[in-house]
């Protein structure tokens, strides 16, 4: 990723505690559709903290590109088969394939992005960089993901009606081996970190 190094750190660290938030997630559900969201979330974070690694330390040319673009590929073609949506919200399966098709997008666009000279010599560091990726398509997803961002902010903010029945009490009945279960499936928890994704990918995406 181009742009400040302590700004591609951040994302880094962001996106993989996000990704490992999500294997804990994955872990804890039984087999099924749940498991299967968890599991390309987690699949979604980790590859956000490898492209958001600044290039100054790494640059994964000319092999990363084209590895990170068919692992998203075949996860964007996965969201949207009939098979893999059983019982799941057609919007959230369409939001995972905008994101695994964001993520093609920008390893492709890395794969062309670069100095304007050619040349990544760190006494070259303030030269022109020659953009990545279609503005137009940049711009819509820019678009895209700000307003994904502020529609979950706002909806997490909406304060949830308690439930009858699932206070403290159920929690402390399950035991000692569920309670870390139930703290790796809390929903809020899930949506905090599809929000950071939604955040590091807008904050990746205004680096092409």
């Amino acid at each position: 990723m181009h742009g400040p190094p302590l700004a591609g750190w951040l994302l880094v660290a962001l996106c993989a505690a996000t990704g490992s938030y999500c294997l804990l997630r994955m872990r804890g559900e039984p087999p099924g559709r749940l498991r299967r969201a968890a599991g390309a979330e987690a699949l979604m974070g980790w590859g956000m903290a490898v492209m958001a690694v600044p290039a100054a330390a790494l640059d994964p040319r000319p092999w990363g590109p084209p590895l990170l673009a068919a692992v998203f590929g075949v996860a964007a073609v996965r969201a949207l088969l009939p098979g893999r949506r059983d019982g799941g919200p057609l919007g959230h399966h369409l939001h995972h394939a905008v994101g695994a098709s964001a993520m093609v997008y920008m390893a492709l666009a890395m794969a062309v992005g670069g100095p304007a000279g050619g040349h990544g010599h760190a006494g070259h560091a303030g030269q022109e960089r020659v953009p990545g990726g279609v503005p137009a398509l940049t711009g819509a997803l820019l678009v895209y993901f700000a307003a994904y961002v502020v529609w979950s902010a706002t909806r997490r903010l909406v304060p949830a009606a308690p439930s009858g029945g699932a206070g403290p009490g159920s929690a402390a009945g399950s035991g000692g081996g569920a309670g870390g279960l139930a703290w790796s499936r809390r929903p809020e928890l899930a949506e905090a970190c599809r929000l950071s994704m939604g955040i590091g990918m807008f904050a990746m995406l205004l680096t092409l």
